[in-house]
């Protein structure tokens, strides 16, 4: 996992899923080469739309990895594949 990551969280507050998730990456940070957007869906109509029911939401490198929760385990393996 030698090249760096770019990863979007769209979340929203109040939301204990979104905080966990933020927890696990800001915990592999140590370990990933990692940029981390967190994106408050909140108020916008077209982001609330998309992912509302699926709050959180983990976008590597643009693309939809991770809905809802994940594991550590899981998340690691999912970064390695990208």
């Amino acid at each position: 996992m030698s090249h760096r990551r770019e990863l979007t969280l769209y979340s929203r507050p109040n939301c204990h899923l979104c905080d966990v998730m933020k927890a696990q990456i800001d915990r592999l940070r140590a370990r990933v080469a990692l940029d981390l957007q967190v994106v408050n869906i909140t108020g916008d109509i077209g982001l609330e739309r998309r992912y509302g029911n699926e709050i959180p939401v983990l976008l590597i490198n643009g693309r939809k990895a991770v809905t809802v929760s994940v594991d550590d385990v899981e998340l690691i393996r999912i970064l390695e594949e990208t």
